[in-house]
């Protein structure tokens, strides 16, 4: 078993009480499908800041992330179909699977 990051772009983000319960109530029952899979439900993304190697923070970085989980799973295959029920689709949102390399320090 491996570690893969599900990194979130795009989606939209709810405007009023009701949008926001029912959209919590989506990935509630998204992550409940999952079960022991999860290993970091995540979190979604503020604000960004693309950092240069000379130190310098300027606007938000290029690549649009909105979230992100990590899942455990048997195969890189195996994550992306896990993937196939997450609610970020139903608002425009796509999702990138990545697997974790483990690396001791």
């Amino acid at each position: 078993m491996a570690n893969y990051l599900l990194a979130y772009t795009g989606g939209g983000m709810a405007q009023t009480d009701a949008e926001r319960e029912a959209a919590m109530a989506a990935w509630g029952q998204w992550f409940g499908t999952l079960g022991p899979a999860i290993v970091d439900a995540g979190n979604p993304f503020g604000p960004s800041a693309a950092v240069s190697s000379n130190g310098g923070a300027n606007g938000a970085a290029e690549t649009g992330l909105t979230g992100y989980s990590i899942l455990t799973a048997d195969s890189l295959d195996a994550a992306a179909e896990l993937v196939k029920g997450c609610p970020v689709f139903a608002s425009g949102g796509k999702v990138d699977v990545y697997e974790a390399i483990p690396i001791e320090m």
